[in-house]
């Protein structure tokens, strides 16, 4: 149980904490594709296809995730992560609540995975805006 849910959360923070940096970004997706199948591929490559990453980088935005909690399912191997995501731009703060829900499979430990586990089937189920604030200008 221990093992998922450090698993599930360092995939999380690898993939929504972003910095406007180019290097940054492809270093932490690189580190969380080694976590996930091909479903974080398909939604790292849908979001990179919409500009999401070069609009990162021109505005300046800074991403960062805070994990609520995670509930784990031993039997089936399932998860729901449970959690909120801070977006700084330059005039606001946005607090993004997320939910994303998979499952965990085992894989051979690697200097990549030292879990040992793979996120399989993972989808977003969640993701709305549940408080902004507008910077003061001085």
């Amino acid at each position: 149980d221990v093992e998922a849910k450090s698993h599930v959360e360092m995939f999380h923070h690898y993939f929504f904490t972003l910095a406007p940096d180019d290097k940054y970004i492809k270093y932490t997706m690189e580190k969380a594709m080694y976590l996930i199948d091909e479903s974080g591929l398909a939604q790292y490559n849908a979001l990179k296809e919409k500009g999401f990453y070069g609009n990162i980088m021109g505005t300046s935005a800074v991403f960062s995730i805070f994990c609520d909690s995670i509930k784990f399912n031993k039997e089936n191997m399932s998860f729901i992560y449970y959690g909120r995501q801070r977006i700084e731009r330059r005039t606001s703060v946005l607090m993004r609540e997320l939910v994303t829900e998979g499952f965990v499979k085992r894989v051979p430990r690697t200097e990549n995975n030292p879990h040992g586990l793979l996120i399989v089937n993972w989808r977003t189920i969640l993701n709305k805006d549940i408080d902004q604030k507008t910077k003061s200008n001085y």
